[in-house]
């Protein structure tokens, strides 16, 4: 317990603040940028503009779990509790499941430079966001039912604590609940990102080929793609994994000794701040992605500091 308890006080905590101190800042500045700098919004904006909207209020909750676990405190507010987590486990699926969206739209930008093919028209990208955020709710539904019942449970006992995915218990079969959403909201939506990594490259290639192998223009996109894919992977794959480990830890077939528990736990608790990583290094991407955001955000904000200056001139 004891271990479990330093890792929640000198560790997450000012982990989850960097994060916050980061993240937010970057987030903050893409959905400016994005409002005030872009004249004209393609499919791939309207996915990047949700996916920072949707890091941008997952990193709001940050400073109030820092400062509790740095006064080694639990959330006492039931509601505090239920939206904390729904937040951060739609932030979580929908992170991945955005970027697959911008990976099959660089995809589709490459094969139809025109933008003749209608998954690149705006209106389409409205849509497929809409289902995107239902599907999410749909998967995530079911855990705050979860978090329902055990508050419930505890309000019987004159207890209120607010309780980790790995700790809930209900109705359901928890661990099956969380390896299927492993499943759907993880492993599938990595699949996809792969898929279009290895569609763009054979794309490339051939066009290499068709040009005499002359360098072309798109290798930016084969770049940001992979990359996305490498870090959900390398952020992702620990939480889930170490997610199952824990609740199939507490399960009563297992017969593991409570030390044995209390370590698997503890290094439960070090993968959450890591997945969580995505929301600060997201707004990495968009400056990447092209569309010429980057030059009109920086070209904006080179007006802005030479007004500053013009101002502070003296007459």
């Amino acid at each position: 317990m004891w271990l479990a308890l330093i890792i929640l006080i000198y560790y997450l905590a000012p982990v989850y603040g960097i994060e916050f101190s980061i993240g937010f800042l970057g987030n903050l500045l893409v959905i400016l940028g994005y409002v005030f700098c872009l004249p004209e919004w393609h499919s791939c904006n309207i996915y990047l503009f949700n996916l920072a909207v949707s890091d941008l209020i997952f990193l709001c909750t940050l400073p109030r779990l820092s400062c509790l676990y740095s006064h080694n405190q639990s959330e006492t507010s039931p509601y505090a509790c239920i939206i904390n987590r729904y937040i951060l486990h739609v932030n979580l699926y929908s992170s991945i499941l955005f970027m697959v969206w911008v990976s099959m739209d660089r995809f589709l930008l490459i094969k139809h430079p025109t933008r003749n093919h209608y998954l690149l028209r705006p209106r389409t990208a409205l849509m497929v966001t809409g289902l995107s955020w239902l599907a999410v709710n749909v998967e995530v539904a079911p855990m705050i039912g979860l978090m329902v019942q055990d508050i419930q449970r505890q309000m019987m006992t004159n207890m209120t604590l607010c309780q980790d995915f790995s700790s809930l218990k209900g109705n359901i079969n928890v661990l099956g609940y969380s390896l299927g959403l492993t499943v759907t909201g993880y492993i599938l939506p990595l699949i996809g990102l792969c898929g279009f990594s290895c569609q763009i490259a054979h794309l490339l290639h051939v066009q290499e080929r068709a040009l005499q192998r002359k360098r072309t223009l798109y290798k930016r996109p084969l770049r940001v793609v992979v990359s996305a894919a490498a870090m959900f992977l390398v952020l992702y794959t620990p939480y889930h994994v170490l997610r199952n480990v824990r609740i199939a830890s507490l399960q009563p077939w297992t017969r593991l000794h409570p030390c044995t528990q209390t370590y698997i736990e503890s290094i439960y608790i070090v993968t959450r701040p890591l997945a969580f990583l995505h929301s600060v290094i997201n707004p990495v991407f968009y400056f990447l992605m092209g569309d010429q955001f980057r030059e009109l955000l920086l070209s904006n904000l080179r007006k802005l500091v030479r007004k500053t200056e013009l101002q502070r001139e003296p007459a």
